[in-house]
């Protein structure tokens, strides 16, 4: 029965990472300014859009 225990604790110890790892994500994120959102966007659009499209 020792070993349902031990496999119990990792699983919550894995859901518990998981967390940490979503919240450090979220925080990075949000960590922009709208201004450099705007920035950020339209070069990926130049970027993707084909030679002939650009204006």
């Amino acid at each position: 029965m020792r070993w349902w225990k031990m496999l119990g604790l990792a699983g919550i110890m894995g859901v518990a990472a998981t967390g940490v790892v979503i919240a450090r994500a979220e925080r990075r994120r949000r960590a922009y300014t709208p201004e450099e959102i705007k920035v950020r966007l339209r070069e990926r659009v130049e970027k993707d859009q084909p030679e002939g499209r650009r204006s």
